[in-house]
């Protein structure tokens, strides 16, 4: 955990709860958790860098990593490793340096290469029995700030992440 340097995070049913509304004139909204979205700034805080690796693409994923200063955002990668493999030469990391957070089978060739693999609580079975950790939330309701705090608390960073609000 230690040599984490990057988080990654899938959207549809990690980020959210796996629900996409599609509206009357074709438009389709998200629903995001305000504690995923803290925590991914303290995470940012204590140096990590934070990714987002999506099947799907969608405005809303978009507008949402632009308003938490996510730079690493690929969008539309059917083939996920095909996503994560460009992300790990683009910046120049390791397997070991990766954590990744995934909910479907879709997600597992890159949760097996990651150096920390995580899953919401509601993950698909097959997903649960591969990572390393399992959030005691389902995605959507807060399993990826559990997942950050995890991570920071591993490495010692937690308490300087949100001393502010501890008081300390």
């Amino acid at each position: 955990m230690k040599q984490i340097r990057l988080l990654l995070f899938d959207v549809d049913g990690v980020l959210t709860d796996g629900t996409i509304l599609v509206h009357g004139d074709g438009s389709e909204s998200k629903q995001f958790n305000i504690r995923d979205g803290a925590g991914i700034v303290w995470a940012q805080r204590a140096g990590l860098s934070i990714g987002i690796l999506s099947a799907r693409s969608a405005d809303a994923t978009a507008i949402r990593a632009a308003q938490l200063g996510i730079e690493i955002v690929v969008q539309g990668s059917a083939n996920k490793l095909a996503g994560y493999e460009q992300i790990l030469r683009e910046k120049a990391l390791t397997d070991a340096q990766v954590g990744y957070m995934g909910d479907d089978l879709h997600d597992l060739p890159v949760l097996r290469r990651a150096g920390f693999s995580a899953a919401p609580a509601d993950a698909a079975p097959e997903v649960r029995a591969a990572v390393q950790w399992i959030s005691p939330s389902g995605g959507g309701r807060g399993a990826a700030r559990e997942c950050i705090e995890h991570v920071l608390r591993a490495q010692g960073h937690w308490r300087a992440a949100v001393g502010d609000y501890l008081g300390s």
